[in-house]
């Protein structure tokens, strides 16, 4: 299979198409059949691949950043009666088990930037839904805040995988079914099982939809409603957007080179280094010129990179078992950045911004690798940077400096970024989520913002996993490495996936936790992908063999 690129720009969709007209733009699904992403399959009915999502999520990102007079956004299908069929079953089926796991986790990232847009940019999302939403099209839906359906005893919304692909929806849909929508788990199982779907009133009074708009009323009701929610967003009117721009970005044999982020694989030990660079270039005199440096201003950039570089590695680098992060330069630097961030959290692009940063943490949170964080001398880790410590599985510190090292020694620095603005899925910080049930331990790091905390300090605080002398570094490094590489990876993930999100459960860690680890399992059943299964037989008219027993 060739690389998998996750950088793309309007002028190159041939899925999307975003129309703005004021405080309202249409985000326009309008799939090219012939244009899959792979070859063997027809992206018929608006049915959609990882190519059609990679799209869906840079229009979402570029309408946050690019349109902030956007106060509400309609989802909407350019094909006559068709929403959308969902997830394109020929893909499906002929899709290594692997592809299908990070499709499946790519497409849930994104609709939580939907849900994320309307929570926290009040860039809030109304779904129009002319013609049948199946599947992956309902789940599409459900990640709006409204959801209005055209009655015309036609348009229905379904969630059919069940009876008829032997797979569950596997980008939220039985989650938000409950927990957003709040359908009653009898009617949803009911829902759940039955191929043709829910229509008219019948689907307003079960809340799958929120209402339901005759023909000849459709298009003038749509806007009105888009106008009616744009009203309640506090978006600036006459603010300007910025332009993201293609990343400058340099692949050199096993080396990706940002200007913030560097990216190093050793394919023969499996790992992978990735270094983010603190910024060079001293904190903007205002909110407005930081806005005027667009997408190079520091905290936006280094997002952008960390994030292209972390799906490039889930996408096209399988085998890499172990990401070593690293950091470089000046943490007083980081600090600053925050403290600016912090201090204009009211400008609509600052508010974006962290945001953005807080979504590609997440992505980390989710990645199925082992993160190792190493600080080291002359590293970084403070305030937003140090949250790659957390996020990381391990974190191992150098005590004191290196020999012939005449950099500072190791420390890790806490700032105010790490004790609110980064949420994980399960509604805590990185911080809380480490210390859960330790509120004194949790305590304790804050009364230290500001301070480098060096060796057995960062120990004993617990904000590292061990410290080790320059004579141990070594030797202690490699055994690890070379212990984790011993493991099974498919333990490694569901062990790490387990511990990473201790804490409360939200509709975000069941979507990722335990929907996302059931459909892996059910990926791999003779029932859905055998020779007699159910995925790879739809459409032959011959009917799926289920071995019966119940596991």
């Amino acid at each position: 299979m060739a690389m998998i690129d996750f950088q793309t720009e309007p002028s190159r969709y041939r899925h999307w198409r975003i129309e703005p007209e004021g405080e309202i733009a249409y985000l326009i699904m309008d799939v090219d059949q012939a244009g899959g992403l792979n070859e063997g399959y027809e992206l018929k009915l608006n049915s959609y691949d990882l190519g059609v999502d990679i799209e869906l999520n840079d229009a979402i990102q570029r309408l946050r950043f690019e349109h902030p007079e956007v106060r509400a956004v309609v989802l909407k299908s350019g094909k006559d009666n068709v929403f959308c069929a969902g997830a394109n079953i020929r893909m499906l089926g002929k899709a290594t088990h692997g592809h299908k796991v990070n499709f499946c986790k790519f497409t849930n990232e994104t609709r939580m930037s939907i849900e994320d847009a309307s929570d926290n940019s009040k860039q809030t999302y109304i779904c129009a839904i002319n013609g049948n939403a199946a599947g992956g099209g309902y789940e599409l839906a459900l990640a709006a805040d409204h959801i209005m359906l055209v009655d015309d005893r036609r348009s229905a919304v379904a969630l059919p995988e069940t009876p008829l692909l032997a797979v569950l929806p596997g980008t939220g849909g039985l989650t938000r079914v409950t927990d957003k929508r709040k359908v009653r788990r009898d009617r949803a199982d009911v829902f759940c099982s039955i191929e043709e779907g829910i229509r008219g009133a019948k689907a307003v009074e079960w809340k799958l939809v929120d209402e339901i708009v005759p023909n000849s009323k459709w298009k003038e009701t749509v806007a009105a409603r888009a106008h009616e929610i744009a009203a309640r967003s506090d978006r600036p009117a006459d603010a300007k957007g910025i332009k993201l721009t293609p990343l400058a970005r340099k692949f050199d044999g096993d080396r990706i080179s940002y200007p913030n982020v560097d990216v190093e694989i050793e394919r023969a030990r499996g790992l992978v280094t990735i270094t983010v660079r603190a910024p060079s270039q001293p904190v903007p005199a205002s909110a407005d010129a930081a806005q005027a440096l667009g997408d190079t201003f520091w905290p936006l950039a280094v997002a952008r990179e960390l994030e292209d570089a972390i799906l490039h590695l889930r996408a096209n680098e399988a085998a890499i078992a172990v990401v070593l992060l690293r950091t470089e330069g000046d943490a007083k630097a980081v600090l600053a950045y925050d403290d600016f961030l912090e201090k204009t959290q009211s400008h609509w692009l600052m508010r974006e911004i962290r945001h953005y940063l807080k979504r590609t943490l997440k992505r980390i949170d989710v990645t199925p690798k082992s993160f190792v964080a190493l600080l080291e001398p002359g590293s970084c880790f403070a305030g937003t940077l140090a949250e790659l410590a957390f996020a990381a599985d391990r974190s191992l510190m150098l005590i004191g400096m290196r020999e012939g090292d005449n950099r500072q020694p190791a420390a890790i620095t806490l700032g105010a970024a790490n004790f609110g603005p980064y949420p994980m899925g399960n509604g805590l910080t990185r911080l809380q989520t480490r210390f859960l049930g330790e509120p004194e331990t949790l305590a304790a790091a804050e009364k230290k913002i500001g301070v480098p905390l060096e060796g057995e300090e960062a120990v004993e605080l617990g904000l590292v996993t061990m410290g080790y002398e320059d004579f141990d570094w070594d030797d202690e490094l490699r055994v690890m490495l070379e212990e984790r590489a011993s493991f099974s990876p498919d333990a490694l993930t569901g062990m790490e996936a387990n511990l990473r999100f201790a804490g409360p459960e939200t509709m975000e860690t069941r979507i990722f936790g335990r929907l996302t680890a059931w459909q892996n399992w059910i990926f791999q059943r003779p029932n859905a992908i055998g020779e007699q299964g159910a995925l790879k037989l739809y459409g032959s008219g011959v009917s799926p063999t289920y071995a019966r027993d119940r596991v």
